[in-house]
């Protein structure tokens, strides 16, 4: 999307988990990270109702998509069995988590006229990953 419009919203989620391959380092250890999640829902042309996605509802299907991850050891969830959870995968995962929200239909009644959302997770003010997809098709 070239130019358009975008609604963001963000929490927080604290998590445990540990890394497999000698690339990891020492984050190969148990270890944990504090999250600032940005979610960011954008499109080409305002709905009926001149928004891009109702703010109320994105933050709470943001909130929502986290609390299962929520001071839990992602090691341990059989969601990410067999997966190392880094920021980037996670950012992948919490897309995907939100665009079944958006075909559950939980952000609205237009919110499928969403051309994209992108997931940022903030290991720090200095780090961050990004995953930015369609919400059509996904």
């Amino acid at each position: 999307m070239s130019s358009g419009y975008t609604v963001s919203v963000t929490d927080r989620v604290m998590i445990a988990h540990s890394f497999r391959g000698e690339v990891f380092g020492p984050a190969q250890r148990l270890h944990g990270a504090t999250y600032v999640v940005a979610a960011t829902f954008g499109r080409t042309a305002l709905d009926p109702d001149g928004l891009v996605v109702d703010i109320g509802l994105a933050h709470e299907a943001l909130a929502a998509v986290l609390e299962p991850l929520r001071y839990q050891n992602l090691d341990e969830l059989e969601c990410f069995a067999g997966e190392n959870t880094t920021t980037e995968y996670l950012a992948g995962w919490l897309h995907g988590r939100l665009v079944e929200a958006v075909q559950a239909g939980e952000l609205g009644p237009h919110a499928g006229g969403l051309a994209f959302i992108e997931v940022k997770l903030h290991e720090s003010d200095v780090a961050w990953a990004a995953y930015r997809g369609p919400v059509a098709g996904a």
